[in-house]
């Protein structure tokens, strides 16, 4: 780590090559990972930026953010699904937008450019209200951009260090690997500044919606995003003055086979979730991967298995699919493993339940939601 540290103060550290992979689930996506020492400098560089770019982002960009995430996402489109149609007494519709191999696409010049930009912008502004002290008296803004650059213009493909087989890319898009694509283009996922950057490039196309196309009712999440309204041509105006922004200033493209326009009423699909008057139901797309994730535990491992009951058991909390969760997770050999507390908001391992004390025992089964 001394090393490590000289590298940076010296400004003499590079990364080193990362490990390529596939992984199946949720989908098929290539992943490079980045070896710990350089893991180590993604988390260096987000706790010293985050919070600076944050700043510059509009209330409605919900991924990688504290205090915001999934849930968040779908509370506000569901408050903007009811306020749009006051209360669901009018009908509005619901603009769907998706881009094409986000992450593959992302041109790294014109990334480090608005980063960059976000940074010098920030250099004035005050850490916060309460304090006189601006960004600039706080960091070494001159190291931050150094190591900005250094982190978005590493060409991951490099001496990169292939785990498994070449077979395991069949059936992969070549569109969304970056060992089919060209110098200078892409965003390697599966490192901490990755989800961090994704929002600083597209945090562009949020301000060109809310400032120059006045969209009240939008949100997004990574590239998935979503615009409510009550006037359906409005909506189809959009697509091509956000299908040229995309082209132009950021070198995307609008996925069109996803993109959609429907009445709010029939559903809005948004995070996994199917929001609609009054209820939101968990998207079938959703069920199925939890089906088929259940059908895969590894039951030598109890411990994962209660860690994944759990994130189940906040999904179907928030959806009010107490059925749903019987069904799926009501098993003999996950009730072998798991206590449910009697509102089936929590599950803890079965052996290590009986070795706590009764009081202890007590309150993790009948812990209120």
């Amino acid at each position: 780590m001394d090393e490590l540290c000289d590298d940076l103060y010296n400004r003499t550290y590079y990364p080193l090559p990362s490990k390529c992979f596939i992984v199946n689930y949720p989908k098929k996506r290539e992943i490079f990972a980045a070896v710990f020492r350089d893991r180590i400098v993604h988390h260096l560089y987000f706790n010293y930026t985050h919070k600076l770019y944050e700043r510059t982002f509009i209330e409605d960009t919900y991924s990688c953010i504290k205090g915001r995430g999934t849930d968040y996402g779908i509370n506000r489109i569901r408050d903007f699904c009811r306020k749009e149609s006051r209360n669901w007494q009018r009908q509005c519709y619901v603009l769907h937008l998706d881009i094409r191999g986000y992450f593959m696409h992302i041109v790294r010049n014109r990334l480090l450019q608005t980063a960059t930009a976000s940074l010098e912008k920030m250099t004035t502004h005050k850490i916060s209200k309460h304090s006189p002290q601006t960004w600039g008296d706080v960091l070494d803004m001159d190291f931050v951009k150094w190591l900005t650059s250094v982190i978005i213009l590493l060409n991951p493909k490099r001496n990169c260090i292939i785990v498994g087989s070449l077979d395991d890319w069949a059936g992969l898009d070549p569109a969304k690997s970056m060992l089919n694509l060209e110098d200078g283009i892409g965003l390697p996922i599966g490192n901490l500044t990755s989800q961090l950057f994704s929002n600083v490039y597209l945090n562009l196309l949020d301000q060109f919606m809310k400032r120059v196309l006045k969209c009240k009712y939008y949100g997004r999440y990574v590239d998935d995003a979503a615009v409510i309204s009550t006037d359906k041509e409005w909506l189809l105006s959009l697509v091509p003055r956000i299908r040229d922004f995309l082209v132009q200033e950021l070198g995307l493209e609008l996925h069109m086979g996803k993109l959609d326009v429907s009445k709010v009423h029939n559903g809005v699909e948004f995070l996994g979730m199917y929001i609609k008057p009054y209820r939101n139901y968990i998207s079938n797309h959703s069920v199925e991967r939890m089906i088929l994730k259940i059908n895969q535990f590894d039951y030598t491992k109890p411990w994962k298995v209660v860690r994944s009951v759990n994130s189940y058991l906040g999904i179907f909390r928030r959806a009010k699919a107490f059925n749903l969760c019987r069904k799926l997770l009501f098993k003999k050999e996950i009730m072998s493993i798991c206590v449910f507390n009697q509102d089936m908001t929590k599950a803890v391992d079965r052996k290590q339940f009986y070795n706590l004390k009764k009081p202890v025992r007590d309150y993790l089964l009948f812990e209120s939601a």
